[in-house]
């Protein structure tokens, strides 16, 4: 009986356990691993994926043309650990008849909770706060120290209003939110009317909004969507976050606005590029909270998305289908 030609399998990075337990259990593949919690260098990544048959790869894994040639004609199957796919070449992964799949909807919750996290931390200056009672700041109560903005009865802006821009909604509505507005490439009337909130364009959303939350994806469109003109449309008393990508947002008009008082405050669970270099300027300012990228850090989050990825390569191997396939 001839023995059972195993699949290769290639892994960019240390992942949570439920996800490599998966892939290391299947009798059909064979698993190798970038053994780090850091990057893996591209040089590296070239020689892992020649001949595989599976990737298993990350946000930041750049998987481009020169990538794709260095695979070779086995790759069939492309899983990402992310609901992202601006790290994927499509036009080329689709040329080559290889599938992709994604990690959307394990994530939602936590990337939800971690958006009201940082827009209360920001809204409310929980760092510049902490910090007072850190250097002796804090002397006395005083009726106009640290004051922030509040959400009841307020105006809440969200571009995409998709599935976590809904779960935003949903989590930030009992906090007294009067009226919410949205904005994306199309109407979405059934999934607004929970929270009856209206759509709108880019500029009247920047007008009206007391809190704006990014939650959109990045494509051509929205590259830079938020740029200087859209900070001069906001109030000056608005709080800005994103939660998607950095690219959404020229970070240079970010700095202008929040320095010179255009706008309140903002919030950035994402940046260009990631990390942030710590010279960076949006570092110096008091009224900017920025987190290195933690939305789905949970650790129930980060293992469902590590078992999701996992099942999604080991059925796109064996021409099954995937629990949640990309359609290209």
């Amino acid at each position: 009986m001839r023995p059972v030609r195993l699949m290769k399998v290639f892994v960019t990075r240390r992942i949570p356990p439920e996800g490599i337990a998966a892939l290391t259990r299947a009798a059909d593949c064979e698993v190798e691993q970038w053994d780090s919690d850091e990057p893996i260098p591209s040089k590296e990544l070239e020689r892992g994926l020649a001949g595989a048959h599976g990737l298993l790869c990350l946000l930041s894994d750049r998987v481009d043309k020169r990538l794709l040639d260095a695979a070779g004609a086995n790759l069939k199957v492309i899983s990402t650990l992310s609901v992202g796919i601006d790290h994927l070449a499509l036009d080329e992964i689709k040329k080559r008849g290889i599938r992709v799949g994604y990690t959307p909807d394990v994530l939602t919750d936590a990337t939800a909770e971690l958006a009201v996290s940082l827009l209360l931390t920001t809204c409310r200056r929980l760092p510049e706060a902490i910090e007072e009672v850190k250097n002796g700041g804090w002397t006395s109560w005083k009726p106009l120290w640290m004051c922030g903005y509040g959400l009841t009865q307020s105006t809440v802006g969200i571009i995409g209003l998709g599935r976590i821009g809904q779960a935003i909604a949903r989590r930030l509505k009992p906090f007294g939110v009067q009226r919410f507005l949205y904005t994306g490439r199309q109407p979405r009337p059934e999934e607004a009317a929970e929270f009856q909130a209206e759509f709108v364009s880019v500029p009247q959303l920047a007008a009206h909004s007391d809190f704006i939350v990014v939650a959109c994806s990045l494509t051509p469109e929205t590259k830079e969507l938020c740029n200087k003109d859209f900070f001069q449309k906001m109030k000056k008393t608005a709080v800005f976050v994103n939660i998607s990508r950095g690219d959404v947002v020229n970070q240079d008009d970010l700095y202008q606005a929040l320095a010179s008082g255009q706008i309140a405050a903002a919030g950035l669970d994402v940046t260009t590029p990631e990390p942030l270099p710590t010279n960076h300027p949006l570092l110096t300012l008091k009224n900017c909270v920025i987190l290195p990228h933690i939305g789905s850090a949970t650790h129930g989050t980060r293992n469902a998305m590590s078992l999701l990825a996992a099942n999604n390569l080991l059925a796109g191997l064996r021409g099954e289908p995937m629990p949640s396939e990309l359609k290209l």
